[in-house]
């Protein structure tokens, strides 16, 4: 891997509903990205699941065990409110830097 490939951030846009069905093709996609730095636009979500939660929680997790960086941009009022909902910090899960 080159110099400009590690530091290479990758951009994944969430879709405005992320139900059930939604969970498998968002795990698939973050999957294709594992090993890159990789910025989540969340900006269109309207609506945000369980399963889809956790698959968003389980690639900050993986992210943070490879020491890759994972952060959200643009997060809508909705992906805001639904964190909150669940019981989740929004500023916990949102700034994952690369680690050190």
């Amino acid at each position: 891997m080159s110099e400009q490939d590690e530091h290479e951030v990758n951009t994944i846009v969430l879709d405005q509903v992320l139900g059930l069905k939604a969970a498998a093709p968002l795990a698939e996609s973050l999957l294709a990205h594992r090993g890159a730095d990789i910025l989540i636009d969340a900006g269109e979500v309207e609506r945000l699941g369980a399963q889809s939660l956790q698959v968003l929680l389980s690639a900050v997790a993986t992210w943070h065990a490879d020491g890759r960086g994972l952060d959200f941009a643009h997060p809508s009022e909705a992906f805001l409110e639904s964190l909150q909902l669940f019981g989740i910090d929004p500023d916990s899960l949102l700034h994952h830097p690369r680690a050190a």
